[in-house]
Order: C-alpha cells, then structure tokens, then sequence
C-alpha cells in the first residue's frame, strides 16, 4: 500500500461590495454570504487550509493546479518542496492562463497528482445551487477520469456538506476514495477587519487516490 498519509492565490481584488447584512439575530439562507460574489468565483485559498492538507496526505511526484488563481494553493506546495505545473482558465498573474480544465484530456507531462480550489459557481438561487452541485459533480468526475491514468490522485476542497450528497456519494462509491480531512475551523475567504465575516459553510478536502486499495473504506481526518 502506497504510503499516501504523512502524519508528521496571493489574494486576489477586494470583494466587489457587500451586500446589506441581515439585522442581528434574524435568520439567513445558508447560501448567501453577505457579500457580493467575485467574478469566477475567484476566492483566495489561505494558506493554513492548505497546510492542512499536506499535514496529512503525500502526494506523488509533481502537482498540477488546474484553478490556480494568483497562486495561493501552489504557492504553498512549492514551499513545502512539490513541483506544481499551474494554469487557470482565466489571467490572474499566475501560472499559465487560458487553460480551461474541463476540456484537458490529460494531464500535463509529469505530473501525477491534482490539487485545487476549485470555483463553486453562483449559489444564490436554488436554481444556483443545482448548478453549483451539478458542476462540481462534473468537474469531480472529470478529475478522477484525468487522474486514473497516471495512477495518481485527486484532492478537492469542497463544502463538508457536499460529501454527504446524493451526487458526491455516487462520485465517491464508484471512484478511488480515500480520505476525508475536514477543517474544524471555518475558512476567512477575505479580509475587511472587523466586519469580516468567516464563512457559513465547514469545508474539508476530499482526496482520491487511484492506488487506494480497491474496498478499502476512507479515512476521515480533522485538521485546523
């Protein structure tokens, strides 16, 4: 068995607005944040998220970043000694733009592992949240393809609740599952002082690993 667990985006432009707070004590739809969505759903992940991550999977051989916005996830790696081949689709002044992951057929030469962020899509509607969970599911699925031949893995971070989906748990009981590393502390997307909010929503990282033995139940981690 692989020895995948090693125990042991500099932020982009402020938020475009925010949107009115609901009043103290009154109730809020889990989906709205209380800020205006950035374009691409383009949200820095900070740094201890992460580290996070790495605490407690080892990856093989060189990481691609397929969202990697201005850098944040493969900043990390790098420091941390992995060699990360980054792209996006769009042009934040990091890695190699214009790159839409979605319509890769392989994964560029070397690399053997994926790591990202990946954008969730506008979940301000129910309409929205559908398609938020329907294009994660394709963008899960398509990971896991792109992956499967390298025999290598596949790590995303993801809302907790959407492991529990009908869709996630399909994705999950028929690729090569093997870990769950929720986050026990909520993720601060961006920085406004005393009126930043922390999310709404606990995320962990979801990894998949080809070489997983096949029946061999996931690991559920915590991680802060």
């Amino acid at each position: 068995m692989p020895d995948l667990f090693g125990r042991g985006e500099a932020v982009g432009p402020e938020p475009a607005g925010r949107a009115r707070a609901p009043r103290a004590g009154a109730a809020r739809p889990i989906h709205i944040s209380g800020y205006a969505r950035k374009d691409r759903d383009f949200y820095a992940t900070p740094d201890w998220v992460t580290e996070a991550l790495l605490r407690n999977v080892r990856f093989r051989g060189r990481v691609w970043e397929p969202c990697c916005g201005a850098g944040a996830i493969a900043t990390v790696m790098q420091r941390r000694g992995y060699e990360v081949t980054s792209t996006d689709i769009a042009d934040n002044g990091f890695g190699t733009p214009g790159v839409d992951f979605l319509s890769c057929q392989t994964v560029p030469d070397g690399c053997r592992a994926i790591v990202t962020n990946p954008p969730y899509g506008d979940a301000r509607s129910l309409q929205g949240q559908e398609k938020s969970a329907l294009s994660m599911l394709r963008f899960g699925h398509h990971g896991l393809r792109l992956t499967r031949s390298v025999e290598g893995q596949f790590a995303l971070l993801v809302r907790l609740r959407w492991v529990a989906g009908k869709r996630a748990s399909a994705l999950a009981s028929t690729g090569p599952f093997a870990a769950v590393i929720a986050l026990t502390r909520r993720i601060h997307w961006f920085n406004l002082g005393e009126e930043t909010n922390i999310s709404q929503h606990h995320h962990a990282w979801v990894v998949f690993d080809h070489a997983h033995p096949i029946g061999q139940p996931p690991v559920l981690l915590f991680a802060d």
